[in-house]
This record gives C-alpha cells, sequence and structure tokens, in this order.
C-alpha cells in the first residue's frame, strides 16, 4: 500500500526510494509525465532526474500495454547511446545514470519538434510515397515533426518553423547537421552488431551559457526511438514489434542490448532483464 505521504495531491505528487528496511532515501517533486519516462525535480538547480517507465503505446497512445523490464532497458541503452555521442564532441543532456530506472540529466528549453533521420523508407514515409518498405534512400533524409500528440505530430516545413519561431535558420541549419553526425555514429554501431538502422528520431533543447544558446541533444535515444532491423534476416528489433503484434517486444529490446554489450552475453532472459554495472 502506498504511503499516506506519497499519496497524489492534486497536480502535485512526491516518489520516494524505499530501501529494504523501509528507509527514505530521497523524495522528489513531479515535473512532468509522459507516455514513455517522468521527469522529476533534480538534486541540484538546472537538473532533472529522468524515470523510465514500462509502458508501451502506439498510436499516440491508442494501444498501451505494460512490458516488464522495458524501462531498464531503454535507460540502459539511451545512457550508451548518449555516452558514445558525447565522447564523439556531440553534446546531450545526460550527466549519469543514477540507478536501473533513472538517470541524472540537464534542464533544457526543448524545441517544439521531432527531427526524423530516414535511410531507408518506413513507416509513414513508405505510406505517404507509396515506397516500398526497407527501399534504400538516395541520402539521409531529415523531416520534421510538431511535437504534438492531438493532432498526430504533423510533418511541417522548415517555413512554419521559423515562421512560428520554434527555431531560427541557423538553429535548423545546426540541428541537420548534428542529426547528419548522429546517424553516422549510430549507423556504424548498429552496423557494427549486425543491426540496419532504419530511422530514427531525437529531440533537441537548448541550453543556456553565459547568456548564449546552445543545441543539445535530449529525450531519449533507444529502440523506442528508433527503427532497427536485423541486417541478415530483415527481423524487427523495436517498438514496430508492438506495434504490429509481431512477437515480444522485451526480447526485441534484450536482444539489441545483449548486441551492444549492455547485457552481459550469458544472459538468458525471462521475465526481467538483468542488467550488468
Amino acid at each position: 500500500m502506498t504511503p499516506p505521504h506519497l499519496a497524489r495531491k492534486g497536480r502535485t505528487f512526491y516518489e520516494a526510494q524505499v530501501t529494504a528496511t523501509g528507509a527514505i532515501m530521497a523524495r522528489r517533486k513531479l515535473i512532468y509525465e509522459g507516455k514513455a519516462k517522468i521527469l522529476y525535480e533534480g538534486p541540484e538547480p538546472g537538473t532533472f532526474v529522468q524515470y523510465f517507465k514500462d509502458d508501451a503505446t502506439a498510436g499516440n497512445g491508442e494501444k498501451k500495454e505494460v512490458i516488464d523490464g522495458k524501462g531498464v532497458l531503454n535507460n540502459r541503452l539511451s545512457e550508451f547511446f548518449m555516452t558514445g555521442l558525447q565522447r564523439i564532441g556531440i553534446p546531450t543532456h545526460f550527466i549519469k545514470r543514477l540507478n536501473m530506472r533513472e538517470q541524472l540529466i540537464r534542464q533544457v528549453e526543448i524545441i517544439p519538434l521531432e527531427i526524423i533521420v530516414r535511410n531507408f523508407a518506413a513507416g509513414s514515409m513508405a505510406k505517404r510515397l507509396g515506397l516500398e518498405e526497407g527501399l534504400q534512400l538516395p541520402r539521409p533524409i531529415v523531416e520534421f515533426s510538431y511535437k504534438d500528440d492531438k493532432l498526430g505530430d504533423p510533418m511541417v516545413p522548415e517555413e512554419y518553423i521559423m515562421a512560428f519561431g520554434w527555431a531560427t535558420q541557423q538553429d535548423l541549419d545546426d540541428i541537420v547537421t548534428m542529426a547528419l553526425r548522429v546517424n553516422d555514429y549510430m549507423s556504424g554501431v548498429m552496423a557494427g552488431v549486425g543491426i540496419k538502422l532504419v530511422d530514427f528520431k531525437i529531440e533537441v533543447g537548448r541550453v543556456w551559457e553565459n547568456d548564449y544558446p546552445r543545441l543539445i541533444i535530449a529525450d531519449e535515444i533507444s529502440p523506442d526511438s528508433c527503427r532497427l532491423w536485423d541486417i541478415e534476416t530483415g527481423q524487427k528489433l523495436d517498438k514496430d514489434v508492438f506495434r504490429q503484434d509481431l512477437g515480444s517486444l522485451s526480447d526485441a529490446y534484450t536482444e539489441v542490448a545483449r548486441r551492444l554489450g549492455v547485457l552481459p552475453s550469458n544472459v538468458t532472459h525471462h521475465t526481467k532483464p538483468t542488467l550488468i554495472n
């Protein structure tokens, strides 16, 4: 039973981490809850704690299910990709992983866009243009969608973005350059473990340093935000498994984590994944 002091009161919610002896280790204020993650107030100004949920959704929340262990896997996979990007000089909001489901991140001013990079035709692009899924594109294509679930995250041209003040032309140039660098990194990493990076989406936020804005990668990078196909078999290892009822989403994500070395190679996955520290 939830203790009375942890009960929801209006729009304010406090979560406590409790040890085996029942001692309260931390108490945090809820900032925002989305479909797959929760943001809590961080321990220092300018920080958040990002909590990865087990919830899986599709069709802007029309299809929902709880996938045991999904949040644990996405926490570790997003850590893997974010730290990899930082090593090659691409700034991200990631500071450090706190535990199996949480990571400490920088607070950013999110630009209300999803930045989508496509290497192969799939999903909405294939439907929109009548293309065969898996067709390799002549070059990586960068698209922008306006972040609004109620509107279905509609695709928007650069003219809309600048006209409504969501980003400047310089911002867009920098975002495209950053997105293509992320694509180069991610494509190489995934190809190295026998996985084709079909497409992915990222979010970008602004941080202010000495009164000047700086753009950094935010949100998450995980199989929730990528299309990943096995190079040899074409097996899908991403959220399309859930969208299209193709099998176990947990098994698909575990396979990605195993190949990347986030899971030890001798792990047998049953219900909950066992992760290395």
